[in-house]
């Protein structure tokens, strides 16, 4: 049970980053339709929750630290199979470097706009964590990542029960206030399946390196999939969290930072710290990811590769933090339709009884 929960909390701890942890990602894609968004919360519910456990099933199966060897096993040898690889692997390849630009820009908006620090400071701060941290083994990476997780869902639980009491409009005013916030997605059901293909993309890789540190791969199936559930759960009560305080921060980069500043400015601070250990858990695993693609683990070549990449990032995370989540997270939503696709096909070209693929 222990390591089913470690499994859990780190998949978890990936995929929330700056995005969802401030609450951003789910105004723009759940809230910014009103109540309606509600459905496309529980859309992406159930798909991650039948995600999570692929992915990590499908790592401890293979017993690799490479999402390249599960993909091209599955798409498998003939001509399409192989183009269909490739495309996959380019969507995760670009996925993990971007999103990790835009944690390292997402801890600078956090510090600012908790502690009114400059953002350069954040982002310099974030990117030596993740330097420092690149540099652990995949089971120290693991462990870090999942320890923070479970402190978010706490401060999520409180901020979900804080708004759903002291909501003090209509929902048909709060209603036309959601409707009016901007986003790139054209109705709610397309943000749902959207928002899933997303996270599936930022995930994939991670997730299946942590599945190949596993040996069980019961015990990595259902690790991945209590973490997609609860990941869903966690969205949904984020989403009527910010709908039901709309009118209060709704014009804010952080509204679920600006929700927590309102209920008590201690429990803001500490706010703002979780959701900078979230940034930090998410950017360290898509680096992390990006450099195992391309390199092996514990070498120099890792190492240095590593961190060129980090620094390169934080040089290109200076577009800003909002625009970065608006832009490119429906972007790589639209692009990671494919890998959802693969996943839903690959218990067809599986077995699960097999002890390799």
């Amino acid at each position: 049970m222990k390591r089913i929960l470690l499994i859990a909390s780190a998949f978890i701890g990936v995929i929330v980053g700056a995005g969802f942890a401030s609450g951003q990602e789910v105004l723009q894609y759940f809230t910014s339709f009103g109540m309606k968004g509600t459905m496309g919360a529980i859309i992406t519910t159930a798909l991650f929750t039948y995600v999570g456990m692929m992915l990590v099933w499908l790592g401890s199966k293979s017993n690799t630290d490479s999402h390249k060897v599960v993909i091209h096993r599955i798409t498998g040898k003939s001509l399409f199979g192989k183009l269909l690889g490739w495309i996959i692997d380019l969507v995760i390849i670009f996925t993990l470097f971007g999103v990790g630009v835009v944690m390292i820009a997402g801890a600078g908006s956090n510090l600012n706009q908790q502690f009114g620090v400059p953002s350069i400071v954040g982002t310099l701060l974030m990117t030596i964590l993740i330097l420092l941290a690149g540099m652990l083994k995949v089971a120290g990476v693991v462990k870090v990542i999942g320890n923070i997780t479970p402190f978010l869902i706490v401060f999520i639980i409180i901020i979900s029960v804080y708004s759903f009491v002291t909501v003090d409009s209509s929902f048909s005013q709060l209603n036309t206030l959601s409707d009016a916030k901007p986003s790139t997605l054209p109705n709610w059901f397309v943000a749902g399946v959207n928002y899933a293909s997303f996270n599936t993309a930022v995930g994939a890789s991670m997730a299946i390196v942590m599945g190949g540190s596993e040996k069980n791969t019961k015990v990595a199936a259902i690790g991945g999939l209590v973490g997609g559930l609860a990941l869903g759960i966690m969205i949904v009560l984020s989403h009527l969290a910010i709908f039901t305080q709309i009118n209060v921060v709704g014009n804010l980069e952080m509204p679920m930072l600006g929700i927590v500043n309102h209920i008590s400015p201690v429990l803001g601070i500490i706010m703002a710290i979780v959701i900078f250990g979230m940034i930090f858990n998410t950017g360290l695993g898509m680096f992390y990811a990006f450099a195992t693609r391309f390199t092996v683990v514990d070498t120099k070549r890792f190492k240095v590769f590593y961190t060129m990449t980090v620094i390169i990032g934080l040089c290109l995370s200076f577009v800003g933090f909002t625009d970065l989540v608006a832009i490119f997270y429906p972007l790589i939503g639209y692009l990671g339709l494919v890998l959802i696709f693969v996943l839903f096909y690959a218990p067809f070209k599986l077995k699960f009884g097999q002890k390799e693929i």
